[in-house]
């Protein structure tokens, strides 16, 4: 869905949504665990300070920039890592004007060298997106989503901006080649939204299939721009595969090997990208190409979008990627990644409404502030199985010395079991039944737990005005945060 900084247009919602306020402080009273006993017994890797440890807010990133030094702040609070953008405009009108590489955003308005070194200055990572063909060098005349005429020009474009990004003081090491470049969909268009060749048709019942399509992305853009890459010693993240591409089909475009260059794809990309796909259908490309390699991870540079209609779906698919990650050798803070599309805009689901008169939070950003609050440490897996009643499900993880469960619960009375965790030897631990949404903590009386020597329960409150009242079934989503107390 991203072009070079441009959207797909997407129906604006009419109503402005009023600020919601940032999160206090989780507060909530010291429980005394049955017989005496206390706070949490932790696998003992996850008691160790590790500087390696991996955090939630690895895992999140967004499309666009953060373009003040407000808007950096509410990244930080939404737990937002990294941006992802456009760099041009390269050579728009011919190959003898100069190469024109110091703009961004949908209209190129935007400077990209002040926005990289502010970036880096907070400590956000920078995905430059390498994109597209000048019209004049298109095959398909005047369209810039088909493949270049000339590779050299395509080249000599790539070049520039890594040699130039690179280097001091941007220092990027990540570079992003196309945009959802593929052939025939799964889902039946016979072309891609922004890979174009002969009989391409702005009315996809006049389309038909670009048969090269493979064959002219790997030899004319991917390969020609990966050597570039790397030749300056950084990394390449593939182009964004379409979810509706299917991924037996993107598994076939990443093994294609040229008849021309004798070389696959596959080992011209270091991670692997898709877009809008669930964390389970990440496992696939894990196993068969992450694992024992040759990529080195796995990113989603697109998710949300109208998915975040829902309100559980952002909360619930970070909190499940965290879990996943933890399982899957995660041992490099960028090996896994997802950026959600789009962290501002107008529509009631974007992460923040940009106002005017002020920038503030939709319920998307919000939930994003209850994770990174609530989850906020250095994560490890808990290893012992959850037993919910039939009303709840959830998963859960180690976040510094909390166990924090995510949980999606029908109203009323519900419990969770956790069997073969047993309590260390502290008098109290504290337990919280915290809104995913809107971090609002449940009464004391909400939530109970007992602890003996081979099972950990813990029953909450559902509150009968579900916040996924939407849904169906409408469900809860909330957190239960056991937290040791000295």
């Amino acid at each position: 869905m991203f072009v070079g900084g441009r959207m797909v247009k997407v129906t604006n919602s009419a109503g402005r949504r009023r600020a919601l306020r940032i999160l206090a402080a989780l507060a909530g009273a010291a429980i005394p665990l049955a017989r005496g006993k206390s706070a949490l017994a932790l696998t003992p890797s996850s008691q160790r300070v590790d500087a390696r440890a991996r955090r939630i807010t690895d895992l999140i990133g967004t499309n666009g920039w953060a373009g003040s030094a407000s808007d950096v702040e509410m990244w930080r609070a939404m737990g937002i890592s990294w941006g992802r953008g456009s760099v041009g405009p390269g050579q728009p009108d011919g190959p003898g004007e100069a190469m024109r590489i110091d703009r961004t955003g949908a209209a190129y308005d935007g400077d990209l060298p002040s926005v990289l070194i502010q970036n880096d200055r907070n400590g956000i990572g920078s995905l430059l997106i390498l994109g597209y063909t000048p019209k004049w060098n298109s095959t398909v005349p005047g369209d810039s989503n088909s493949a270049p005429m000339d590779v050299e020009a395509w080249q000599k474009y790539v070049d520039a901006v890594v040699r130039k990004y690179s280097a001091p003081p941007f220092n990027l090491r990540y570079f992003q080649i196309w945009n959802e470049a593929a052939g025939k969909l799964s889902g039946g268009s016979p072309q891609a939204t922004f890979w174009h060749g002969p009989d391409f048709n702005k009315d996809q019942k006049l389309s038909k299939p670009y048969e090269r399509a493979m064959q002219d992305y790997v030899e004319r853009v991917h390969i020609p721009a990966a050597r570039i890459i790397r030749s300056y010693h950084a990394y390449v993240v593939y182009g964004g595969w379409p979810d509706q591409g299917g991924l037996s089909t993107f598994q076939q475009w990443l093994e294609y090997r040229s008849p021309v260059l004798k070389e696959r794809m596959l080992d011209w990309v270091d991670y692997i990208d898709t877009h809008y796909l669930n964390v389970s259908d990440l496992d696939s490309l894990y196993q068969q190409y992450v694992r024992n390699g040759p990529a080195r991870g796995i990113w989603q540079t697109e998710i949300g979008d109208e998915y975040m209609k829902d309100p559980h779906y952002l909360p619930r698919y970070f909190f499940d990627f965290a879990v996943w990650a933890l399982d899957r050798n995660w041992d490099d803070p960028d090996k896994y990644l997802s950026m959600v599309y789009h962290w501002d805009g107008y529509e009631p689901f974007r992460l923040t409404h940009r106002g005017p008169p002020t920038r503030t939070y939709n319920v998307s950003g919000q939930s994003l502030i209850v994770l990174r609050q609530t989850a906020g440490g250095s994560l490890a897996s808990l290893s012992k199985p959850l037993q919910f009643d039939p009303g709840a499900a959830g998963r859960a993880l180690v976040s510094g010395n909390d166990v924090v469960m995510q949980v999606t619960a029908s109203s009323g009375w519900q419990s969770v079991s956790v069997p073969g965790l047993k309590p260390p030897s502290s008098r109290t631990a504290q337990i919280q039944f915290v809104d995913a949404l809107t971090g609002v903590v449940s009464p004391r009386d909400d939530v109970a737990l007992t602890w003996d020597d081979s099972m950990l329960k813990v029953r909450f409150k559902v509150p009968d005005k579900v916040n996924g009242a939407d849904n169906n079934p409408p469900k809860h989503l909330a957190y239960v945060v056991i937290r040791p107390r000295a």
